[in-house]
């Protein structure tokens, strides 16, 4: 039997939009090997500059992402839907080990298989210094962001 990652395409703007959060919640819990699973196994990536192929190197490329990007928090936003393709929006927050911190902004363009799982991910990434005092992404690490959290549009992100 095929794995499955519902919501299936072809989407709707609710099971888009729930896609959306699913890949939030995993990506927040810094956990590699869960959010390669969102992934076909042949999944390519181009993440910036850097391409990335098949589930193993993403847990690779998550792993190194993860242990540079601390306190790691992450908001998506849908933008747009069609058929087996969803348009994302995103900001997240993170210091460096150097207490430096940053707002990275940027958009995905996500396609899946049948299954759930997506084959196709093509993101630009652009990171900007901010000072602590600028961070808005404040939640508790050990579990997703609230669902009484601003947006990034509540936010005026």
């Amino acid at each position: 039997m095929s794995e499955q990652r519902p919501p299936l395409p072809p989407f709707t703007r609710e099971s888009a939009a729930a896609k959306v959060r699913a890949a939030e919640d995993g990506w927040n819990s810094c956990d590699p090997h869960r959010v390669s699973l969102a992934y076909s196994v042949d999944s390519y990536w181009r993440n910036r500059a850097e391409f990335v192929q098949g589930r193993e190197k993403i847990v690779e490329f998550l792993t190194r992402k993860w242990r540079k990007e601390l306190e790691y928090r992450l908001i998506k936003e849908l933008w747009a839907h069609d058929g087996d393709r969803i348009g994302v929006r995103f900001a997240y927050e993170y210091r460096d080990d150097s207490g430096n911190w940053y707002r990275a902004y940027g958009n995905e363009n996500w396609e899946f298989d049948e299954n759930g799982l997506m084959h196709h991910r093509y993101a630009c990434i652009n990171d900007m210094p901010i000072a602590e005092s600028e961070r808005k992404f404040f939640w508790d690490r050990s579990g997703p962001r609230p669902a009484d959290h601003p947006s990034l549009s509540e936010l005026g992100l």
